[in-house]
């Protein structure tokens, strides 16, 4: 093979393009988590009849500066579309086909009603093209490229950026252009993975999840890369670990034999609501995130790990403990929680995302601030799934500080475990009533005695029909159930329990919850002893002060 001098390009172009010695090489583009390929990219090619196969960087630059690349890539283009053609018309797998779009291309009259001429002619539908502008082809003059984009969006084509990351303008050229796709430059892993160039290739493919685009590495030659980019959330991969470009016919080939899959949104959210505003300083949604919906924050999710993107001031007062908001924001992780709490909080993340339903649930946590020194705190969260992308998830957290709700409620429980303990050794039967779900939880004796199960529902009948509490008192214990419910804080009596009709001093003690509701009531009969059993119904009855 002779590589061909910048002349001989310019000179024996057009008799390439008549001959179609200009035409396309295949690169299939993978999704590296399931081994499928999700699309390809046209690369230009240039077979000589006497010099052989030429390198794309001898006919590249030539072809730019001369203004001959335009017709260049709609040789390409043409070679791309006729291949899709003969797919389709034989019934075989198709993946959408990329094709590059110079900085010349755009600059020179309609380019895109070129292209749509030549898709037209060929009857092939748009979602198996997409156009990839470089930055450098964007950033030559964004009002032109913006046009040219949308102009491609009118037509049906999505649009990619290639070489993401290779410029010096990436994020104005993201900023402004809205892109369908990304194209990253795997230049910035050429060293070691762990080093500046992953952080900055990490921070991307979070920035693109964001924008709710998808990624695609290029460049990807070893198996450490792809790996490194599936733990970042970058799936789509291209590049020599997968396969070079190929001929047309290896490439069909190729085609047959693999298993293929669509290419998704990096970010799916909810359809009530809309991302990008979410984000701006300026919206409602920002507005009733900051002001009205108490202490809340965002944060993905993604296999166990927890990344915080965004909280609102009361967050940073109901934590409390007087800490700056950068220690605060060191509490919201999973690192302040022991391995058991810990362990809680992602079973309660992974079941509100596969039930996609509202989670509530409450855990304690160690917080330091350089004021007040360590403490135990206990968060009640709300949660749910606001967006998804593959392994990743977007969590909106509504927190509550109810420690001093938690310890106070903690405090009784224990004396009530030792009140029972107490009431083994003694005349007295216990229980708990759960007032909103009229559920009783009896003690051991009550089982033992009384045959009643560890959990009653409905109570007091159970208790009514088994005999417990004899018919004629049914009606007044009943009515002791309905003043617990309009929250009254302390009932008892004296009353005939059982068959026999021996009697109990009956008591019931209210738990409120934090906002003065009645939560609990917790009940106990102590045997009345006493060697007068004549006494009259109405003493037994009485109401002791």
């Amino acid at each position: 093979m002779r590589r061909m001098t910048a002349d001989e390009v310019v000179q024996q172009f057009e008799a390439a393009r008549i001959a179609g010695d200009i035409y396309a090489h295949y690169q299939p583009q993978y999704n590296h988590a399931t081994g499928r390929m999700i699309g390809c990219e046209a690369l230009m090619r240039w077979r000589h009849p006497v010099f052989g196969a030429q390198y794309p960087n001898d006919f590249i630059g030539p072809l730019e500066r001369s203004g001959l690349i335009r017709e260049a890539d709609l040789a390409l283009f043409e070679h791309v579309c006729k291949f899709l053609r003969k797919r389709l018309d034989a019934k075989a797998p198709v993946v959408p086909v990329s094709f590059n779009v110079s900085h010349v291309d755009i600059s020179r009259g309609d380019y895109v009603a070129d292209l749509e001429a030549i898709r037209e002619r060929y009857n092939i539908p748009c979602d198996l093209l997409r156009a990839e502008l470089t930055e450098t082809s964007s950033m030559n003059g964004l009002d032109l490229a913006l046009k040219v984009m949308d102009r491609f969006h009118e037509a049906g084509y999505l649009v990619e950026m290639d070489d993401f990351g290779s410029g010096y303008s990436s994020l104005n050229v993201l900023k402004d252009l809205p892109f369908d796709i990304i194209k990253l430059d795997m230049r910035f892993l050429q060293g070691d993975l762990s080093g500046r160039g992953g952080t900055i290739i990490n921070a991307m493919v979070q920035m693109a999840k964001w924008l709710e685009t998808p990624t695609i590495a290029e460049g990807v030659e070893t198996i450490e890369q792809a790996d490194y980019m599936k733990s970042i959330g970058c799936t789509y991969v291209q590049g020599y670990l997968y396969a070079r470009p190929m001929e047309p016919e290896a490439f069909e080939e190729l085609l047959d034999t693999t298993g293929l899959e669509p290419t998704k949104p990096a970010m799916e959210f909810v359809d009530t609501l809309n991302a990008n505003r979410f984000w701006s300083p300026d919206s409602l949604e920002t507005l009733i995130f900051s002001n009205y919906v108490g202490a809340a924050a965002i944060f993905s999710y993604e296999k166990g790990d927890v990344e915080i993107l965004r909280v609102n001031e009361k967050y940073l007062a109901e934590v409390g403990m007087n800490q700056t908001e950068q220690e605060t924001l060191r509490t919201i992780g999973l690192s302040c929680l022991s391995d058991g709490e810990r362990a809680r909080y992602i079973n309660h993340v992974e079941h509100a995302i596969a039930t996609d339903e509202e989670e509530t649930f409450e855990t304690w946590r160690t917080v330091t601030s350089d004021c007040c020194g360590e403490d135990r705190i206990c968060i009640r969260t709300t949660l749910r799934v606001i967006g998804r992308a593959v392994d990743q998830y977007i969590i909106y957290a509504i927190v509550q500080n109810v420690t001093i709700q938690r310890r106070h409620y903690d405090e009784l429980a224990d004396s009530e475990r030792r009140f029972r303990f107490a009431s083994e050794q003694a005349n007295v039967y216990a229980w708990e009533y759960t007032i909103g779900t009229h559920e009783m939880r009896p003690c051991f004796r009550c089982m033992r005695d009384l045959g009643l199960p560890p959990l009653v529902r409905n109570y007091p009948e159970p208790a009514i029909e088994l005999g417990i509490f004899p018919p004629d008192y049914a009606d007044m214990y009943r009515d002791w159930h309905r003043q617990l419910e309009a929250g009254v804080d302390h009932l008892e009596a004296i009353i005939p329990l059982t068959v026999g009709r021996v009697p109990f001093h009956v008591r019931y003690t209210t738990e409120y919850d934090e906002n003065g509701r009645p939560l609990k009531a917790y009940g106990s009969a102590t045997l009345v002893v006493d060697d007068d059993h004549t006494r009259s119904a109405e003493e037994r009855e009485a109401v002791l002060p």
